[in-house]
């Protein structure tokens, strides 16, 4: 959209082309750059990081793009673990709280009053 390129443009990401009338002429390149942004942003690339990453387009600086790219790489990891160990969690407290005796309450509400209230300190 027209706002997106806006603020490409404000984020020095894609050249603001000169104005001829009320119109702007944006060359068939332009294209190839927007999909790259996106695909980056699709990969998880932050917009600073797209900003390293085309300037460094023309891919002789391996260095810095396979660092930029562990880094994101890095990242991807550590929110995998994160969900990990979530999805263990929920499955452990989801099978105890169908394990539960029905006049206890459910070990699910109990932990998470627990979690607010340690997080309050």
């Amino acid at each position: 959209g027209v706002e997106t390129i806006r603020y490409y443009q404000q984020r020095s990401l894609l050249p603001i082309p000169e104005s001829l009338g009320a119109y702007r002429h944006y060359p068939v390149s332009l294209g190839n750059r927007i999909r790259f942004i996106k695909r980056a942003q699709e990969l998880g690339f932050s917009l600073d990081e797209v900003a390293e990453l085309l300037s460094l387009e023309d891919g002789i600086d391996r260095a810095s793009i396979r660092r930029i790219a562990n880094e994101r790489l890095q990242e991807i990891q550590t929110k995998l673990a994160d969900l990990m160990r979530m999805k263990m969690a929920l499955t452990h407290l989801i099978q105890e709280c169908e394990h539960t005796d029905k006049e206890e309450p459910c070990p699910i509400i109990a932990t998470l009053s627990q979690e607010v209230q340690l997080s309050a300190y």
